[in-house]
């Protein structure tokens, strides 16, 4: 008799991915909350106190937390799909990092656009990313059974 035989180490495995899943995603939907709530009340007292010219850097810093927030709400979607389907959907992986290519171009300090290897190569992670994202939503669509008329 094994100690583990292959059927009963591969369900133990996947019931321990799942729980951490789920733990993992309570955490980040907490973490998010939180920031969400953060920025939320930083904004609005700046807001009301009139403490800030959005024109010097203070926009680029809002949208940075922004996008950042929206980042971790799409990794936390990612999460939740792997925990309803029991696969990685790479279609959100992509959107992910697309949103987080985004986000670091967004708010590259001042200077950034006088070197040319950086932004070539920031264009070249885009233009893979989007590739890479056309490629897979292709193939879905083609191997989709037909649609009855």
């Amino acid at each position: 008799m094994k100690l583990f035989d292959d059927k009963q180490f591969l369900s133990a495995i996947h019931g321990y991915e799942r729980q951490l899943a789920k733990l993992l995603a309570l955490l980040l939907a907490v973490v998010v909350g939180i920031a969400a709530l953060e920025l939320l009340v930083e904004t609005g007292v700046t807001v009301v106190q009139r403490q800030t010219n959005w024109f010097d850097g203070s926009l680029i810093k809002l949208l940075d937390r922004l996008l950042l927030i929206f980042i971790a709400l799409e990794v936390l979607q990612n999460v939740t799909a792997y925990l309803r389907d029991q696969v990685v959907q790479i279609e959100l992986v992509l959107l992910t990092a697309l949103t987080a290519v985004a986000r670091k171009v967004i708010v590259l300090p001042p200077g950034t656009e006088n070197k040319p290897a950086l932004m070539a190569g920031f264009g070249v992670i885009v233009v893979g990313l989007a590739a890479a994202y056309w490629l897979v939503r292709q193939a879905r669509r083609d191997h989709q059974p037909a649609q009855p008329s």
